[in-house]
């Protein structure tokens, strides 16, 4: 990953213990499912995830998506790079990928405890795209996907646990 020109964050409490928390999103097909479903935000396409034997769940298991956004296809590969449950997870893209409006990137959670819960820090450090025609739409919407993407995933993930109770 080349240097890192943009970053979101955003976090929220949820009414769960660290550990419960961590299971839910340790599951990458729970914490991307933004991804899966058509949306306006992906143009009406969605992703497939593909998990290696790994799951998602340890350090060097790698993580697929592919689809298309905008009926233009797209695809990505991602490795873990950081596993401490219950406390936080890392993860980026690595080789060739296929992006519209954001490059490589390197996402992660951070869970700490709270009284009555836990908080949710969920961020994304990200590139511009490198191809030229791609990276005017990085400019102009890089950040709004990028603040899309991580809000997604934290409001999924408090939902599950709200929802739940």
């Amino acid at each position: 990953m080349s240097k890192i020109l943009r970053h979101y964050e955003d976090s929220t409490f949820i009414p769960a213990s660290q550990s419960e928390i961590f299971v839910y999103v340790d599951d990458h097909k729970n914490f991307s499912s933004h991804m899966s479903k058509s949306s306006w935000m992906m143009g009406g396409g969605r992703m497939d995830v593909k998990l290696d034997e790994g799951s998602g769940k340890k350090v060097g298991s790698h993580i697929k998506l592919s689809g298309k956004v905008f009926g233009i296809k797209i695809y990505l590969d991602e490795i873990i790079t950081t596993h401490e449950p219950p406390k936080r997870k890392e993860w980026q893209t690595v080789g060739s990928l296929r992006l519209l409006v954001i490059g490589n990137y390197r996402m992660g959670f951070e869970i700490s405890p709270e009284s009555q819960g836990s908080r949710l820090k969920v961020f994304i450090d990200y590139d511009m795209p490198t191809l030229l025609y791609t990276r005017w739409l990085g400019y102009l919407f890089g950040g709004i996907y990028a603040k899309w993407c991580v809000q997604q995933m934290i409001k999924g993930s408090r939902n599950h646990f709200v929802t739940k109770k």
